[in-house]
């Protein structure tokens, strides 16, 4: 009967794993399936066309360029490898200032004729008109810009989502935001964090002990819009004026934010595996002749390696995977951050942010699951790195 219990639960556990497994595998692809849709969507914004006169040299533009076109940042068609003439922008508000109402007529149903009219007379002018408004017959040249690119949403600079004509979705200013804030982050919490374990677990008394430990625990469950506030009344102020900044909402203050957070988890898990060593082996090693602390960093942390990588990789996942707190403090600007006393904008933050507000099944939609998939692969390169060095360093003191 002992016997067919212990199958029993073997099997159970079995399947919960199973089902764990496939859960996160679906998840997954479902994010993949959802963000690779993005690469399916065209340049322009859906329903939309770019048109150009006939007679103009240029076949083909970059997001980023027309973006700047439409900005009034390129203002001249030689900088895009056309003639030398100033560029005319046109948008459907503007036809008014080329043919009057009445020629429009009473419903509008000459709207298609007067653009494409507009469009031929001026050979400059580039227009950013709604497809229906593009008939057969057309005087001008319809801009053929394929679909958003594997290349300008990996290796992109900007992520301007709502840019019109052309969004933007660089998404290097996030990866590297989120790379500056949670790797300084990490920096910071490792140490400590592994440091309190240790000091909480072999050389406090009980009576320190049992008072630290449910102050620790109970950082744990602080809410992270709380932990915002505190960043933007004391961390934000205090950076500012240490490093005599315009503005202390940087990535350094997201840093230390995600490091507090983190701090909890890596020692509470870290505390816990360092004290399931047996007592039998850490009295071997003083029988020997090792110190105290001889015996804690040479027996007791490579036995329970384990414990403490699995504290680290949930304090890295709590650091990464933040997003309240680290939008309230780091300033929530989408440019490449060359040190950690600048704004930076970080995956979470972005999602969080704009998910919301993103029509559902767009281009914004898509690139923002996307963005889930990226965030989850950062999370399994540093995870997996941290394993890596991990057991390479057991090997070496074993």
């Amino acid at each position: 009967m002992r016997r067919f219990f212990e199958i029993i639960v073997e099997k159970i556990l079995l399947a919960s794993g199973t089902i764990t497994s496939i859960a996160i595998l679906m998840i997954i692809i479902f994010l993949f399936r959802q963000g690779a849709g993005l690469f399916d969507s065209p340049v322009v914004e859906e329903g939309y066309s770019l048109v150009v006169n006939k007679t103009n040299p240029v076949d083909h533009l970059t997001p980023k360029e027309i973006k700047n076109i439409f900005d009034e940042e390129i203002i001249n068609w030689g900088q895009v490898g056309g003639t030398n003439q100033d560029i005319i922008v046109f948008r459907l508000g503007d036809i008014t200032k080329y043919v009057s109402e009445d020629e429009l007529g009473d419903d509008f149903q000459f709207v298609p004729e007067a653009i494409s009219r507009i469009i031929s007379e001026n050979p400059a002018m580039i227009g950013f008109v709604p497809s229906p408004y593009i008939e057969d017959g057309f005087q001008g040249k319809i801009l053929d810009l394929g679909n958003i690119k594997v290349s300008d949403y990996f290796l992109g600079e900007e992520w301007f989502p709502t840019a019109q004509p052309a969004p933007l979705f660089g998404i290097k200013p996030l990866v590297m935001g989120t790379l500056w804030v949670s790797i300084a982050a990490i920096l910071f919490a490792l140490p400590f964090g592994i440091a309190v374990a240790i000091f909480m677990a072999e050389l406090a008394s009980p009576r320190v002990r049992n008072l630290l430990k449910p102050i620790i625990e109970l950082l744990a469950g602080i809410p992270s819009v709380v932990y915002g506030f505190f960043g933007l009344i004391v961390i934000v102020p205090l950076i500012q004026k240490l490093f005599d900044l315009p503005v202390g909402e940087t990535g350094l203050a997201g840093a230390i934010i995600l490091a507090i957070m983190a701090l909890p988890t890596i020692i509470s898990v870290a505390e816990d595996s360092i004290r399931t060593v047996p007592l039998s082996t850490k009295e071997a090693s003083l029988a020997l002749g090792a110190s105290h602390m001889q015996t804690i960093f040479r027996v007791t942390i490579p036995y329970c390696i384990s414990g403490i990588m699995a504290a680290i990789v949930l304090g890295i996942g709590r650091a990464i995977g933040e997003t309240m707190a680290v939008l309230m403090v780091t300033g929530n600007s989408a440019v490449i951050p060359t040190t950690l006393l600048e704004p930076v904008r970080t995956i979470p933050a972005t999602i969080a942010a704009e998910l919301g507000e993103a029509p559902n099944g767009g281009a914004h939609y898509e690139a923002l699951f996307m963005l889930g998939v990226i965030l989850f692969i950062i999370t399994l390169i540093i995870s997996t790195t941290v394993e890596l060095i991990s057991a390479k360093q057991y090997k070496q003191n074993m």
